[in-house]
């Protein structure tokens, strides 16, 4: 009786989440383009475009929540109830931007994309922005009609060659990852595929990613640049790449960035996907990863396997760096008097909400790094790019040095929680 009870509940909330979806929303994806401008002081959101894709390729529940606050959140409300259904967080580049000194003196555009259900009613869309206070404001509110006859349809034909290299066991609650290719001529996608099954095996092999492996579909998409290499701005070097990432993002020489988001997003149009792999063809060391955008990085380079798991813990899960330097042209992404977002790096501001449940009883906070081998998981200074005022919770990590082996147990929950929340 038990277990017929338990296979009737089962099925009903299977029913329920089916239904949830299926009442607001087509199988389809709405892609919103926008338009991020502005400075350290003042910034504003203009809608570009609006599209419409094949398939979605996102989540099925928990579609009104949101597990990770982010940078900034977009939300779908039906605008005949106001009832909100659906809800994504973010970070973007403009948003790192703004806190550089090069934003104190000019006002620049980012184009940013954001994927969405198709809703089947007329819907409104707002964005809303984190502050350096850590409150979000909303920077801007639409209305979006489904049957509007300018609504662009993509990748309903002359989709980018692609192929799946890992399978999920259960479609509707798998994971989809897209790893593309940046710098590599048509001829050369051997190499990139090479890469990408690489890539594929090294996220797998780390926990919590190896228990979860089945609830994961990999795409890989042979997106052709017209040149190979890629382009480093301080070498004098420019390529005619498929989405014209280059080096020295925000004069930062390692950063590895694309701000060309519509290219990036157009060239995946009728592929399943919702989270983004790069994979950039040359030797030089470096790499980016923006939560719920993009993951970014060489592969020519020797570290190039735990480089791409480290940034895929940034794009995939928002986890933070906790590395530091005495100074860094990104030394002002955190204020030092909010709490951050990120799950792996702290303030102290409120660390009851991050790993303080973690913690052996009497474990000092801060924890000195002598006694970091009496305390596995403290509160060790030095993360977020600062040597001061922002703690870690262990003295290594794969989200700190590229030849530690694994995330901490810290970062390792995060992940779990995340993937648990795409998946149940």
């Amino acid at each position: 009786m038990r277990n017929l009870l338990f296979i009737t509940c089962f099925f009903l909330s299977l029913l329920c989440q089916s239904q949830e979806f299926d009442t607001y929303f087509a199988d389809k994806t709405l892609r919103v383009d926008y338009i991020f401008s502005g400075n350290s002081e003042t910034q504003t959101i203009a809608v570009d475009q609006l599209n419409e894709l094949p398939q979605w390729a996102g989540r099925n529940h928990n579609l009104s929540s949101s597990l990770l606050d982010g940078n900034g959140q977009i939300t779908m409300y039906n605008l005949q109830s106001g009832e909100c259904i659906y809800k994504n967080t973010f970070s973007t580049l403009f948003q790192e931007w703004v806190t550089t000194d090069e934003a104190k003196t000019i006002t620049k555009s980012f184009e940013n994309v954001f994927l969405l259900p198709f809703p089947k009613e007329k819907v409104k869309v707002e964005i809303s922005l984190r502050n350096k206070s850590g409150e979000y404001i909303t920077k801007i509110s639409h209305i979006v009609t489904p049957s509007d006859i300018l609504i662009h349809k993509k990748g309903y034909k002359n989709v980018t060659p692609y192929s799946i290299i890992h399978k999920g066991k259960d479609n509707v609650k798998s994971i989809n990852v897209a790893i593309v290719a940046e710098g590599y001529k048509a001829e050369e996608m051997g190499s990139f595929k090479k890469y990408a099954e690489e890539t594929v095996q090294q996220i797998l092999s780390y926990t919590p990613f190896d228990k979860y492996k089945d609830n994961f579909n990999f795409y890989i998409v042979e997106s052709a640049s017209k040149e190979s290499g890629l382009s480093v701005p301080r070498n004098g070097i420019w390529k005619n790449t498929a989405f014209n990432s280059h080096f020295d993002t925000f004069y930062s020489q390692r950063y590895l960035t694309t701000s060309r988001i519509k290219d990036l997003h157009d060239a995946l149009a009728g592929i399943p996907y919702e989270h983004i792999i790069i994979l950039a063809n040359t030797d030089v060391y470096g790499g980016g990863g923006i939560f719920n955008s993009y993951t970014l990085t060489t592969t020519g380079h020797k570290d190039f396997k735990p480089v791409v798991v480290h940034e895929f813990g940034h794009s995939f899960a928002g986890l933070a760096d906790e590395y530091f330097y005495e100074s860094d042209v990104l030394d002002n992404t955190y204020e030092h008097n909010i709490e951050p977002w990120e799950q792996n790096i702290t303030t102290l501001v409120n660390f009851d909400s991050k790993w303080k449940d973690m913690l052996t009883p009497q474990t000092p906070v801060p924890t000195n790094l002598s006694d970091s081998t009496k305390y596995k998981i403290g509160v060790f200074e030095g993360a977020g790019y600062s040597a001061k005022g922002i703690y870690r919770p262990t003295v290594d990590c794969r989200m700190k040095t590229n030849t530690y082996k694994e995330f901490c147990p810290v970062c390792q929950r995060a992940l779990e929680q995340l993937i648990l929340f795409y998946i149940r």
